[in-house]
């Protein structure tokens, strides 16, 4: 059953939401577009019309002050009504409609600001290239109450009933004969108006007879005497129909069929019509039966609970839209069907998408992209060229007039997702010199914003995102800089070690050895920068310091420079109370342990306590307790031989911490103006050094520990754990667990005479000294147990996140590197992006991102001046780079930075399916597709494999300067997704492209069958289908009545002969009102359907010239697979796919098994 849409509450206008009406405000404002109001109109000159809507007819109409309607336009036509957000766009619109607009537009600047509220222009027409009215309200709520009411009015017309559809059809009649606007129309009048309604004028007494039986007098109808006539007339020459229910299963016979009227069809009947003829199964529910009849039925004394169709009715129901061929739940959109790779798809691809006719003079306009996004097209083309200041568009070498590249960006922006909220790939075929490039590219960050997708969703995939994970994305197809292009033979050579160069590389060596290795530096090996860094650990959350070098466009770093063992006492500070070690948070937790300590006792000025630094290795400071405000003190650390000194600002040093803590609290600190000394302490409580917390499970069995360690992927991260069940009579109940070279090791702690033993090695009193031990020295000769796998860190890190950073962990290290075996990691600066900026803590933190795993490091210095001279080497390094690449493939890097996941490739046929990778597309010519032979240089296996993973699109040749369409099945049916049209031709392939994206709810993205996403599919079986053209109603009038024949053919043709693919009707002449075909003329025809999947049923209504060719008149075209069975009106539309109203035919459908 087909259900007409459902007039929302929700009412959107240009894409915008206008909130939620109430059924009395939707009244209050339709009742005023009724009543009109004056408007500036502008046409073809700029003049004041009273714009009134005719409710009867659903048509908007201008009215001069002489109340005569200069134009009228129908609302089913009506596609858009758009507020223009400025008056600049509302004058540059019409000033493109020609040259005498740009007078009418000379006002001053007060009065431009307040139409930039009250401008708006209907578009409407049933053309690729839509019919455009421009108006200008007298008031702002004017503008409101019409940008309203019109969208309301719009859903209204989508959602009327086919005898709603007629009565306006009638009106509109009426109207363009009826001179006295008496709302009536005479004998003398009708027979002018009959052969515009498409049928010859039946002899006067026919008229005469008929004007008798609906009560008329003085040969004058009123409208609802004109509608019986309608009535009478239509059923005239189609009562014959019914004789074709009078035999077959579910029969029925109508005893009386001279009159619409005379005889009825009760609601039984009707049922079994349902659903033994037309195999509607929801049929069985009754009360949806009488639904249906009841929109038909004209009586309203016949609306019971058991209606009855009259025979005009009943023909009326089997000629309406409500009975559709079309199986409209093959026009929703299925959200599970949207979670496949984009590569799985069929998507809605437009070709020269700008220009509006042929590739020679037409014209360019953004209005061709507003309208191919509108119909649904998720694939745009942009042919980009510089301009004089900035890039345009147009057919490049030919006269098609320019547009300019923001404005287009701008209607793409503003239009995207209105019809689809699904990704729209912009299609850039680049013509523009990288300087222009760079402006295409600040343009499209500008005017998307978020809606740019400029990275990929996730780095580690094998396939593309789906279209629901792309939702209100803008996909950049365009050609990109392939790196590995531009990369140093020498490089690549070094570029694959073995990962044994970087696990020895964990060996310590001192700074005397770095400095040998870097003089041994071959001398061909530029040394662009070398020194000392601190790097980010995202585990510790904190910078180490590193022996850094950057070289040959990489920066190489060692491994975290140890500090010398203190060997004079510097470190007595440990075990002191004052010292609070490493705080969460140190400043801020240091505030409030002193804040609420001192507030208790009463805020004693030189209460203090001493913390460790939570950024920087060795570096402290004193929190101070002063005029009830914390004060912080840093104190300074150095070592110079092996010897620790500890100073304030003034430089005085001393050799421990515990002797400058002791000095300042006998002497004042002379400190930023302060002159205060150090009183009594904030104890610690239950203090414990960061690197023992934590580690210790006393309950974790092996299999848990090793997924915390794995969760950790750094070599020396470690946990001791208790047994699960600890034997009473064994020694052997903790076990230390640590990672080392990707691999996990366990190993027993037993306990002897009271101690910890770790067998043939050490013993010791308490884990906490075996865990300090082994930090400080190598275990078991391998590796320093280096990162506690505390809970907090499991919770706080996943290993994505961890990998983030890990970018260079377990890379393959050139063994012929600047910094020897003391390398940990290399870094390739031409692959990143770099920027700086205040974090972590730290005030200027240097940040390198690489561009293809979005993994980065982070660096500072305790120097700034350092900071900024190793950011400008880097980004010198950067910006060499890009210049080079720049001018090597004419490509900006800007433009190819943008492209994620439609890289443009050119390579031949041939070659295509060699090496490949699901970011690429690759592009066809139409008769490279089709070109015969193709199979004995490509298979189409080969097609459809590629087909799985990766994107292609084919468009049509360059021969085709008359904007002509190819055929688009056998792409199609080779898996290609992006079957690019020219939109603006309404041809037969066009029509087909608009008939499969009818599926899933026109949202431009139809799921291809499973045996082409899956080769190990079996296709579908065959299977027949019979039709039978019966008849048709308002068929479309050019300039005179039709003589219509109907053509049905089956597409694509998939053998030799054309014949078992179409049929034809016989010619019926002078009758486009209600032609019937019957007789022996007029047999079914019998489709054999190889593959439903991809087969398409047209419908051609057609005439004949002068000169015996066939002149089109109507189409419709559907997907084999949404096609319903039984006696089925066929819905018309015109060339451009869209529908003409009341137009469709009658026939019968059979699908048979094979």
């Amino acid at each position: 059953m087909i259900c007409a849409p459902k007039l929302e509450d929700t009412v959107m206008v240009a894409g915008s939401e206008r909130g939620e009406l109430i059924e009395d405000e939707r009244s209050r404002i339709i009742e005023h577009l009724q009543t009109g109001t004056e408007m500036m109109v502008y046409q073809q000159r700029a003049e004041r019309f009273t714009v009134q809507v005719i409710m009867e007819t659903m048509q908007v109409a201008l009215i001069r002050s002489s109340d005569r309607i200069v134009k009228v336009l129908d609302i089913f036509q009506l596609k858009e009504v758009r507020q223009w957000a400025t008056f600049k766009d509302f004058q540059q619109f019409n000033e493109s409609r020609g040259s005498k607009f740009r007078r009418i537009f000379c006002q001053p600047e007060k009065e431009v600001q307040q139409d930039s509220k009250t401008c708006f222009t209907i578009f409407y027409g049933s053309e690729f290239i839509l019919k455009s009215l421009s108006l200008n309200a007298d008031s702002v709520e004017d503008a409101e109450k019409w940008l309203t009411g019109l969208e309301l009015l719009r859903q209204k017309t989508l959602a009327a009933h086919t005898p709603e559809i007629i009565e306006s059809w009638l009106w509109k009649q009426m109207y363009s004969v009826d001179k006295t606007k008496k709302n009536s129309i005479t004998l003398k009048e009708l027979k002018s108006l009959l052969p515009e309604m498409n049928i010859t004028v039946p002899s006067g007494r026919f008229l005469e007879e008929r004007f008798v039986e609906v009560g008329a007098k003085d040969y004058v109808l009123d409208f609802q005497q004109f509608h019986k006539f309608y009535n009478l007339l239509i059923f005239e020459n189609q009562k014959v129909l019914l004789e074709e229910f009078e035999k077959g299963p579910a029969a029925f016979t109508l005893s009386n069929t001279d009159r619409p009227e005379s005889s009825v069809l009760p609601l039984s009947d009707f049922q079994n019509f349902l659903l033994c003829r037309q195999k509607e199964t929801w049929a069985k529910n009754l009360n949806k039966i009488q639904e249906l009849m009841t929109i038909f039925i004209d009586d309203t004394m016949r609306k019971t609970d058991y209606p009855k169709f009259t025979a005009g009715e009943f023909l009326c129901f089997l000629f309406s839209k409500e009975n559709s061929i079309w199986d409209e739940k093959f026009s929703e959109i299925c959200p599970l069907d949207m979670n496949n790779p984009l590569s799985h798809y069929w998507i809605n691809s437009s070709h020269n998408t700008y220009l509006t006719g042929d590739q020679v003079r037409s014209v360019s306009s953004t209005e061709a992209y507003v309208r191919c996004l509108r119909l649904g097209c998720r694939c745009v083309e942009l042919d980009c060229w510089d301009g004089p200041d900035e890039p345009v568009i147009f057919h490049g070498r030919t006269m098609t007039s320019k547009i300019k590249f923001k404005d287009v960006v701008k209607a793409i922006n503003d239009h995207a997702f209105i019809t689809s909220e699904y990704p729209v790939v912009l299609s850039i075929e680049e013509h523009c010199e990288p300087k222009q490039q760079k402006v295409m590219a600040q343009m499209l960050k500008d005017v998307f914003q978020d809606k740019l997708l400029t990275e990929p969703l996730d780095p580690e995939a094998e396939h593309l995102p789906s279209p629901n994970q792309l939702k209100g994305k803008i996909i950049i197809k365009h050609q990109k800089i392939n790196e590995s292009d531009h990369t140093d033979k020498q490089e690549e050579e070094n570029g694959n070690r073995a990962v044994k160069w970087k696990l020895d590389s964990f060996r310590k060596i001192g700074n005397t050895c770095m400095e040998k290795q870097i003089t041994k530096t071959k001398e061909n090996r530029v040394l662009e920068k070398k020194g000392e860094l601190c790097i980010w650990d995202p585990i510790d959350m904190r910078f180490y310091k590193h022996d850094c070098v950057i070289s040959d466009n990489k920066l190489y770093y060692s491994e975290e420079k140890e500090e010398d063992s203190p060997t004079d006492g510097s470190d007595l500070h440990l075990s002191e109370p004052w010292f609070h070690g490493r705080m969460t948070e140190g400043r801020i937790t240091a505030e409030k342990l002193l804040h609420n300590f001192c507030k208790g006792k009463g805020g004693k000025d030189g209460t203090f306590l001493v913390r460790e630094s939570d950024k920087f290795i060795r570096n402290y400071s004193i929190s101070l307790w002063t005029r009830r405000r914390v004060q912080h003190y840093r104190i300074f650390w150095s070592s110079e031989n092996g010897h620790a000194s500890f100073f304030l600002a003034s430089k005085q040093c001393f050799p421990s911490m515990c002797a400058l803590i002791e000095h300042y609290r006998q002497n004042l600190i002379e400190y930023d103006g302060f002159n205060l000394h150090l009183k009594s302490f904030l104890p610690r409580l239950n203090f414990v050094c960061h690197h023992q917390m934590g580690w210790f499970y006393s309950n974790l069995n092996r299999a848990k520990a090793e997924e915390y360690l794995l969760r950790i992927p750094r070599d020396g991260a470690f946990l001791i754990r208790q047994k699960e069940e600890p034997d009473t009579f064994s020694t052997f109940n903790q076990t230390v667990s640590f990672l080392i070279e990707g691999v996990i090791e366990h190993y027993l702690i037993y306990r002897y005479n009271g101690k910890y033993v770790l067998p043939d090695i050490y013993e010791f009193f308490r884990l906490e000294d075996m865990v300090s031990c082994f930090r400080e020295q190598l275990f078991n000769g391998k590796i320093k147990l280096r990162y506690p796998v505390t809970p907090e860190l499991v919770e706080r890190i996943c290993m994505e996140d961890l990998l983030t950073y890990d970018s260079e962990l377990y890379s393959e290290v050139p063994k012929d590197n600047p910094l020897g075996y003391q390398c940990k990691g290399v870094v390739d600066i031409l692959k990143c992006t770099v920027a700086r900026n205040a974090k972590h803590g730290g005030p200027l933190v240097v940040t390198l991102l690489n561009k293809e795993n979005l993994k980065l490091i982070e660096f500072t210095s305790e120097i700034l001046e350092q900071v900024e001279e190793w950011y400008q080497t880097v980004l010198n390094i950067i910006q060499s780079r890009i210049e080079e690449m720049e001018s090597k493939t004419k490509i900006a890097v800007e433009m190819s930075n943008m492209v994620v996941y439609c890289q443009s490739i050119k390579k031949t046929l041939k070659k295509t399916f060699e090496n490949y990778n699901y970011k690429e597309v690759r592009s066809f010519k139409d008769d490279e597709i089709t070109k015969k032979g193709n199979e004995t240089v490509v298979k189409p296996e080969c097609f459809l494999e590629y087909n799985c993973t990766a994107l292609s699109r084919v468009y049509p040749s360059g021969g085709r300067v008359d904007s002509s369409n190819f055929d688009p099945c056998p792409s199609w049916k080779l898996g290609c997704q992006m079957v690019a049209l020219n939109f603006q031709t309404a041809d037969k392939f066009m029509q087909l492209n608009n008939a499969l994206f009818t599926l899933n709810g026109g949202t431009g993205y139809v799921l291809k069958p499973e045996w082409m996403r899956d080769p190990t599919k079996k296709k579908p079986s065959k299977q027949n289908i019979r039709i039978r053209v019966i008849a048709a109603r308002h068929l479309p009038n050019p300039d005179h009545i039709v003589s219509p024949f109907v053509k049905v053919e089956l597409l694509p043709y998939t053998g030799n002969q054309v014949d078992d693919y179409s049929f034809k009707t016989t010619l019926l002449k002078d009758n486009g009102l209600n032609p019937v075909w019957l007789g022996p003329g007029n047999q079914p025809k019998c489709f054999e359907v190889d593959e439903p999947d991809l087969a398409f049923l047209r419908f051609e209504v057609s005439e004949e010239d002068t000169f015996s060719d066939a002149k089109l008149l109507a189409q419709a075209t559907f997907p084999v697979r949404g096609i319903r069975s039984g006696y089925r009106s066929v819905p018309l539309k015109n060339m451009c796919s869209e529908n003409l109203e009341l137009a469709s035919l009658l026939v019968h459908t059979e699908q048979i098994e094979v």
